[in-house]
């Protein structure tokens, strides 16, 4: 279920990211906290 976590974080970043740089860290940060929390 990895694809559903790559898809969810990649929707925050998509929403949340101020530019090219800001999209790349909140997916990061989003992929991260899914994994942490059991969303995999």
């Amino acid at each position: 279920m990895s694809f559903i976590r790559t898809i969810l974080a990649g929707i925050a970043a998509w929403k949340w990211g101020g530019g090219c740089l800001g999209t790349i860290i909140v997916f990061l940060i989003a992929y991260w906290l899914l994994g942490y929390l059991g969303c995999s």
